[in-house]
């Protein structure tokens, strides 16, 4: 299954507010579909299923990588579900979202691929790096990418940068001083119905 490329309000009216994927808010109430909500109970399976496709369509992965990053997360010591949040928060198109520097994830996405980012003065251009304690994210000296970088840090999606990172906003440069706490991670959800869903297939 790829990425998701269709309308992001529809998303988040049926998940619920998705911080990463869509500033906009919609002026419609009820879920999206022709039906909304049928007022009848989710099953248990519905609702993990729901906080999947939270995780999923925040962070912008498609089925595989989430799969492989839930194997990863198993593999190491702690609860499954707060290492999944920690590696997805700490992937490099998070972790420019959540300085600051762009408004939504999918901004960041492009902003890696299109290669306008350094870290450690090197050009990054894998959206999935895996942002470690040290690392100095800085825009590439250009005038097209540092204008375009102002441009979106004059609407950040998020108010607070968490407490792992630190900005400097006249170099418009951050840096990673820790790994983030579960409580900074700006996504609400349980994950442990993702590991759930996981374990069950």
């Amino acid at each position: 299954m790829s990425r998701y490329r269709g309308p992001r309000l529809r998303i988040s009216r049926r998940l619920g507010d998705l911080p990463g994927l869509t500033r906009k808010k919609s002026k419609k109430q009820g879920p999206a579909g022709e039906h909304g909500h049928q007022g009848r109970k989710p099953s248990e399976y519905a609702l993990r299923l729901e906080e999947k496709q939270k995780i999923r369509f925040n962070y912008g992965l498609n089925e595989k990588q989430l799969s492989i990053n839930i194997k990863a997360a198993k593999k190491v010591q702690g609860s499954t579900g707060v290492v999944l949040l920690q590696i997805l928060e700490m992937r490099l198109d998070n972790t420019i979202f959540r300085l600051g520097l762009c408004p939504t994830i999918p901004a960041a996405r492009q902003l890696v691929n299109h290669g306008h980012i350094l870290v450690n003065n090197k050009t990054v251009s894998i959206c999935s790096y895996q942002c470690k304690p040290g690392d100095i994210i800085q825009i590439k000296n250009k005038i097209s990418s540092q204008e375009l970088v102002k441009k979106y840090m004059n609407f950040p999606g998020l108010a607070n940068i968490p407490n792992h990172l630190e900005l400097d906003k006249k170099t418009m440069s951050g840096k990673v001083n820790g790994i983030i706490e579960r409580e900074w991670v700006a996504l609400k959800l349980n994950e442990l119905l993702v590991v759930e869903y996981y374990s069950r297939k």
